[in-house]
């Protein structure tokens, strides 16, 4: 599987981003991290294996992105006010420096994004935002309402990076864009967030934007073996 390393520089992030790639050809998937995670986990997990097929066939080329998630969430000491400051940076990194570096890198301009826990919310809410930017959205085991991570605080911008919120509350005009994305969103029934993606396919109902939800019977379903096993399905 072809593979290649790179780094943008400091901009909107506030430090410079690394980046893995792999393949050359094909429909472009962005891979966001969880949590904890950066560029390489997708990778040490054994996701961009289970796409290697799709990879080594030229269907399919895969980028995986570093996140600013432990300077923002896991950084416990920060507000939740504090910790949307710094994700906005990373929002507007990927807005101004991400998707143009890959536009330009793979001269594609429908990608797909994928994430899964707090990167399934980050990939819902960034189609969300910026749907003229993203062709499909492939989201597993997320949360959809910010206040999951922002506890008891919610006020100004929060609204506007919680889809649950934001969504229902779209105008024809934005339901139109959404409705040109493809949605998936999936987890297990016994996932503790599974209400949240039964939330947000009913807010998706509720304005006629087409999707795809899923609820894996009798399993947990957040974990990287359910993810590695569904998301080949959904490519490329």
């Amino acid at each position: 599987m072809q593979r290649e390393e790179g780094q943008l520089p400091p901009g909107h992030a506030g430090r410079s981003m690394d980046w893995i790639w792999y393949g050359s050809r094909g429909r472009v998937l962005v891979m966001l991290p969880t949590s904890g995670g950066r560029q390489n986990e997708n990778e040490d997990f054994g996701l961009t294996g289970a796409l290697a097929p799709l990879i080594d066939a030229g269907e399919l080329q895969v980028v995986c992105v570093d996140s600013l998630n432990r300077e923002s969430w896991g950084k416990d000491e920060l507000s939740p006010e504090e910790k949307l400051r710094v994700h906005g940076g990373y929002d507007r990194f990927l807005v101004h420096e991400f998707f143009p570096f890959v536009a330009a890198k793979s001269g594609r301009h429908d990608p797909a994004l994928y994430g899964a826990s707090l990167g399934g919310w980050q990939a819902v809410t960034f189609a969300a935002r910026y749907p003229h930017l993203v062709k499909r959205v492939i989201a597993f085991s997320g949360f959809f309402d910010l206040r999951r991570v922002t506890k008891s605080w919610f006020s100004g911008e929060a609204y506007f990076f919680s889809p649950l919120d934001f969504i229902s509350n779209m105008d024809p005009a934005w339901v139109a864009r959404l409705s040109q994305v493809e949605w998936i969103i999936a987890t297990g029934e016994t996932d503790s967030l599974v209400e949240e993606t039964r939330n947000l396919a009913g807010v998706f109902r509720q304005k006629g934007i087409p999707h795809h939800a899923e609820i894996w019977p009798g399993v947990f379903g957040h974990d990287w073996p359910f993810w590695k096993q569904h998301l080949p399905r959904f490519l490329p």
